[in-house]
């Protein structure tokens, strides 16, 4: 059906880590070939596995990146068909996990498959999303509606074809985080190709620390500057040609 190479970003989640580590070594169906793992902060911890059927490859930066930079840089570690976008706070993993996500990821056209992502208490959790506008951002947030579209997918579970990856040329690192996989999903499907929702599931533990406020909210207000000024957004998404 296809390898994988896994990215995981690490921020000091050593715990998180450690617990997701653990489940894709359980692996059933060993389509894991590679996991990167970017320790954007050093580790409090040395990961420490039994013997499992791929590869563990540790970075860590001179000095800490972006999010999108830092899986950039493990995509250079990618030399099978499919490249994985994790984070690592993910954990839950369906036993058909990756036999889903490559199945979707194989439909004509895709360019992305993900999966159902629940909270903790097994809710459905919002990783699908409408085009963030500022009108958007009113009926989500002050007005509470339900948004109706899947325009593009939170970058926290991804499976993509290595060669769409090349095509678009993977995540713009002229942000610093958020808005990059809003912007990597928007480049995506300019190029023609589709997000697919794949029948499987697993649990995010997403903390949301952009909507408080500090140095988080102002990457945040950073990243939407950046995104609303792209000239093929206001081709795309203003003028509503998606």
């Amino acid at each position: 059906m296809g390898r994988i190479t896994v990215s995981i970003v690490s921020h000091g989640h050593d715990l998180p880590l450690a617990r997701l580590l653990d489940e894709l070594r359980r692996d059933p169906h060993g389509l894991i070939d590679r996991v990167v793992v970017t320790h954007n902060r050093p580790p409090q911890q040395v990961i420490a596995l039994p013997a499992t059927s791929w590869t563990l490859v540790e970075m860590q930066p001179a000095s800490p990146l972006g999010f999108g930079a830092n899986h950039n840089r493990a995509f250079v570690r990618c030399d099978t068909p499919f490249f994985a976008v994790l984070n690592p706070d993910l954990h839950g993993l369906s036993d058909d996990f990756w036999p889903q996500l490559l199945q979707a990821a194989q439909r004509p056209g895709a360019g992305c498959a993900y999966p159902r992502l629940l909270n903790a208490d097994g809710s459905v959790q919002d990783n699908e999303r409408e085009w963030v506008t500022p009108l958007s951002l009113l009926n989500r947030h002050l007005l509470r509606q339900r948004e109706t579209r899947v325009d593009w997918v939170s970058a926290a579970c991804w499976l993509v074809p290595a060669s769409a990856w090349r095509e678009v040329g993977g995540f713009d690192e002229g942000y610093r985080m958020y808005c990059e996989d809003t912007d990597w999903c928007l480049r995506l499907r300019r190029a023609g190709y589709t997000l697919e929702r794949a029948d499987a599931c697993a649990v995010h533990d997403a903390a949301r620390s952009s909507r408080r406020v500090g140095r988080a909210l102002l990457w945040h207000l950073a990243s939407l500057a950046r995104l609303w000024t792209r000239p093929y957004w206001w081709r795309r998404v203003a003028w509503r040609e998606a």
